[in-house]
Formats: structure tokens, sequence, C-alpha cells
């Protein structure tokens, strides 16, 4: 692992948290918009749409934790009292976490309803279950309720990194929009 540490994170880790900051925002917005939505080609087009950008996330994320190896984030600032520094790792476990299950629970419930997933209409997942109505229907919630929490912990976590920026005024926001840095 790479130990050197700088008060930024490196483009392409800043690259990435955009992307899937972007791409969580959107598809949790799709996410809500179909599911109040009758049966209709439009519909099933936005549940097609829905899977493909869940997989594109899961695909950064990864890509984002492989590089995350490599490149250690920027340590957080000495004035921070140690129970924050806690809270800040333990949710950033919790935001990847989130942002693997979500994708892998959304194909479980595809794979449970009978519906492969077909990545960008062109490359067919292999189906993780056996179609199971009931089993679907679980998973459909599971689904919901991860969704939920990932956007409960994300609001959280804007609203700590905000904190820090114009309360505290310390650089944690900064080292993922460094624009904002006034040096």
């Amino acid at each position: 692992m790479n130990t050197f540490s700088t008060n930024q994170y490196t483009r392409t880790a800043i690259v990435l948290h955009w992307l899937i900051a972007l791409a969580i925002i959107a598809n949790f917005a799709l996410g809500l918009t179909m599911a109040d939505m009758s049966l209709s080609p439009q519909k099933l087009k936005f549940f097609s749409w829905h899977k493909w950008v869940g997989v594109t996330i899961f695909l950064f994320v990864c890509l984002r934790l492989l590089w995350r190896l490599g490149h250690a984030a920027p340590a957080l600032p000495a004035s921070m009292p140690s129970w924050q520094k806690m809270a800040a790792h333990l949710s950033h476990v919790l935001l990847y976490v989130l942002m693997f299950v979500i994708p892998l629970s959304g194909w479980l419930y595809s794979s449970a309803a009978g519906k492969t997933v077909v990545y960008l209409g062109l490359l067919p997942l292999p189906d993780l279950l056996q179609a199971d109505k009931e089993l679907a229907e679980s998973l459909k919630e599971v689904h919901e309720y991860l969704n939920f929490t990932l956007a409960a912990l994300v609001v959280l976590h804007v609203a700590a990194a905000w904190k820090h920026h114009l309360v505290d005024r310390d650089d944690v926001l900064t080292r993922m929009l460094p624009f904002l840095s006034k040096k």
C-alpha cells in the first residue's frame, strides 16, 4: 500500500467518488420514479436502465476500492475528536458495504423474480437464484430498505462534510472538492 499522504485525494479517487455519487443519486431517483408507475413499456425501460446503472455503480465501486488499496486516504485533521474520526471511518465502511450489497440485492431480486439482468442490453448476467415469487417479494423489500438506509447515510455524509467546511473550517471537504480550497 502506498503510504504517501497529502491533504487531498488523488484525481482518480475524486473522479470515481463523484461518478459513483451522481450515479447513486440518479438511480435512486429512477427507482422512486418507476416504483409508482403502472406496468408499461416505459416502466420496463426504466427497470432496464436502473439495473444497468446498478451494475455500473458496482463496477465503479470495485474500481474505487482497488484504487484505494494502493493510495492511502488523506489523514483526518489532528484537531478532529477521536469519536468523530471513528464515526467517519464507520460511516465510510457502511457506505462501501451498502454500495456493494445494494446492487447484489437487486440482482438477487431480479433472479428470484425470473428476470435475467442483461447489462446494457448486451451481456446477460447469470441468474443467482431460481425464480421464486415469495422470495422475490422479500428481496424487493430488502433492496428498498437498503436503498433508503443508503440515502440516509448519504445525507449524513454530506451534512458532515459541510459541517467541517462551514463550522470547523478544516480541509475535510476540500480534499474531495479542491476548487473550494482557499489556498
